[in-house]
């Protein structure tokens, strides 16, 4: 068995390479790391280039055997303890990589869904995953995300999704604008939260919308306010004026599900 050892080696600067935006860009790749997400990413046939382990994992990391023989179909490659500590991004790794080709299901938006989630120029990478698993977990397919929102394929991104990553078709526009018009010729209405109304999202039907979730520091953008068919608030009881991006899209989506159900 070969074991890289050394920093020079090219598969150990790519691997550093795809730290960055640009170079997942042109690569079309990204990095995931973890027992938990290499599990997900072989349950969900995603596209694995390769797999890498730590030698010294049996002793330091104990990767679970089932996992092991998942990864058997895919090449691997081990190095030594040193480089991976030198390549994982995470303060506590678990001693396995892989590199996996982005998903490729195209830019095309599925309007088969009874909403459309989309973020405008969401920041925070803890927020975006977790927005993610959200949507993957009220059984979207898809999300739209403006050019300003931080990169999905980032690794705390990535982290975040606990595996939604796998499942969900991230759609980037160049302009929100005008995709929302593109997306209100199919019969969708734009919603958008805000505390100028009386009207809460338990006053809202959820049939066909566009929901539109903001910047954490500015809130949806007023170019996009102004175009909403109709606005909605959260209620809230206590002396907070704003909830974090992720949990308010949580709220929004999960009021959306009970409506659902109840008309199941």
């Amino acid at each position: 068995m070969q074991v890289i050892s050394s920093k020079d080696n090219e598969l150990v600067k790519h691997i550093k390479k795809l730290k960055d935006k640009k170079y997942r860009d042109e690569n079309n790749e990204y990095i995931i790391e973890g027992v938990k997400l290499i599990e997900e990413a072989v349950k969900e046939n995603a596209k694995i280039k390769k797999v890498i382990i730590c030698e010294d994992t049996t002793r330091t990391y104990e990767i679970p055997t089932n996992i092991m023989l998942g990864i058997a179909k895919y090449e691997c490659v081990y190095v030594t303890d040193k480089i991976f500590s030198f390549i994982t991004q995470v303060t506590n790794p678990q001693g396995i990589m892989a590199i996996v080709e982005k998903n490729t299901k195209g830019q095309e938006i599925d309007y088969t869904q009874d909403i459309i989630i989309a973020l405008d120029d969401v920041q925070d990478p803890g927020n975006l995953g977790t927005i993610l698993r959200t949507v993957d977990s009220i059984g979207l397919n898809q999300i739209i995300v403006s050019k300003g929102t931080v990169d999905a394929f980032n690794s705390k991104v990535v982290r975040s999704t606990m595996g939604a990553i796998f499942r969900i078709n991230i759609i980037e526009v160049e302009n929100l604008q005008e995709a929302i018009k593109t997306m209100r010729k199919h019969h969708f209405k734009l919603l958008v939260t805000s505390l100028q109304t009386t009207k809460s999202i338990y006053d809202i039907d959820f049939t066909k919308k566009i929901i539109v979730i903001g910047n954490e520091a500015n809130g949806v953008s007023k170019e996009i306010q102004d175009m909403a068919d109709e606005k909605a608030k959260i209620p809230m009881l206590g002396k907070a004026e704003s909830l974090n991006a992720s949990v308010a899209a949580g709220i929004v989506m999960y009021e959306y599900v009970r409506q659902k159900l109840n008309n199941n």
